[in-house]
């Protein structure tokens, strides 16, 4: 994410565009792919569904229970395999395409907490543009079974060839993030990153904090935004992924608001830098899409395990330096809510704005069309729903007054 002279990143006007047809027959074949890399005996493919369920339960209501050591039980590495990993690259790739991550030849990613080294498949299956770019990617994990397990995978995936290099570092995050990051920075990594992300991973470290806490969760999206920061230089992007649950929104809102202090702006989805106006509130910033183009086995595996999956939810944060990014604009709304009915025969769906909460308001085509995590460029009234307080807004019918239109000709 090298800054250059002139060069703006627009933020993405889509979000989980459908999977092209390449990526989905990759992602279809990933079942079999895993079963290949990691044979299971027939003896234990019985008891999957109840591993799958049974790790389910080890990462959210039995947290307590778990250990730092848990990947390294075959049951549940296997589970894991099979299971989440399969899921996570599906989310990603619904995900990476629209966000425009750009990455040049020599350029460094930095993937904390990266486990089986998903977010580094799930961008070779997705962007094709970039495999034959070299770049080196530092995965750190504190399991050094989840490592292993992942770079047998993604030299399965990727074959002999590629330039991508891998560096597989275990090292445990928690001690990170209590201490001073630029010093463990050095002492883990030497080399400033174009990208670092982290997936699926905070929710893991800080899910336990009582809601009533709220200094605590605070607190560690302070330190969070600092330790990713840390790996980063001026010209670096920064990306988290978290599960679409209602703490994990809350913990994005946070930890988008730490970033804004350090100079350091949203671009995705958030369609501005003011306040989140989901902070706080009983709606939580996540995104959901159906998921019809899932492989069937995956399919079959679920609703083994008691999860069967129609839709796919996640929350997440993509910002980037000062400088890189055009100025969000008043009348630009993202979409963050289903379709649903109002008063008088019209549909409406909740939308982020720079002046707060909106109510996207129109008729039911109208509002069908535009879709979850689209960016639509919106008039936003005085009136305010007497339900929720959001402001009502109404779709625009093009976009010649379009003040970041406006500002992108002239910077091109």
């Amino acid at each position: 994410m090298k800054e250059t002279s002139n060069a703006f990143i627009p933020r993405p006007r889509s979000l989980f565009t459908p999977l092209p047809p390449k990526t989905r027959l990759l992602l279809d074949g990933i079942p079999a792919l895993i079963d290949r890399a990691f044979p299971l005996p027939a003896r234990f493919r019985s008891s999957l569904p109840k591993d799958v369920a049974e790790l389910s339960r080890l990462l959210t209501s039995g947290r307590g229970e778990r250990g730092l050591s848990y990947m390294g039980r075959p049951p549940l590495l296997s589970a894991y395999l099979r299971y989440f990993l399969p899921w996570n690259l599906y989310r990603l790739c619904r995900l990476l395409p629209d966000l425009g991550i750009t990455l040049s030849p020599g350029d460094k990613v930095t993937d904390l907490g990266c486990g089986p080294l998903t977010f580094t498949a799930a961008l070779w299956i997705c962007r094709e543009d970039l495999r034959s770019v070299p770049l080196e990617f530092n995965c750190v994990d504190q399991n050094r079974s989840a490592l292993d397990a992942g770079k047998k995978f993604f030299s399965a995936l990727v074959g002999e060839n590629s330039p991508w290099k891998i560096n597989a570092i275990k090292s445990d995050l928690k001690i990170l993030t209590t201490r001073n990051a630029v010093l463990n920075r050095d002492a883990v990594l030497n080399r400033d990153a174009a990208l670092v992300c982290a997936v699926n991973v905070f929710n893991e470290m800080y899910g336990d904090i009582s809601r009533s806490n709220e200094n605590s969760l605070s607190f560690n999206a302070e330190k969070t935004s600092r330790l990713l920061a840390a790996y980063g230089s001026a010209a670096s992007a920064f990306l988290v992924v978290e599960p679409g649950f209602p703490r994990c929104g809350e913990f994005i809102s946070l930890l988008r608001a730490a970033f804004l202090e350090q100079g350091i702006r949203p671009l995705s989805p958030c369609p501005h830098d003011k306040t989140c106006p989901m902070k706080g509130k009983k709606r939580w910033c996540h995104f959901a899409f159906e998921t019809d183009d899932v492989p069937d086995a995956l399919h079959r595996l679920s609703a083994a395990a008691g999860f069967p999956k129609e839709r796919a939810t996640l929350s997440f944060l993509f910002m980037t330096r000062p400088g890189q990014t055009l100025p969000g604009a008043e009348n630009q709304l993202r979409i963050v809510s289903d379709a649903f009915p109002l008063p008088h025969n019209r549909f409406g769906r909740y939308c982020c704005s720079s002046k707060g909460l909106a109510l996207l308001a129109g008729d039911k085509t109208a509002i069908e069309k535009s879709a979850c995590g689209s960016l639509v460029n919106a008039v936003i009234k005085e009136e305010r729903d007497p339900k929720s307080g959001a402001l009502i807004a109404a779709l625009k019918q093009d976009g010649k007054d379009d003040p970041q239109r406006k500002n992108r000709k002239r910077h091109e």
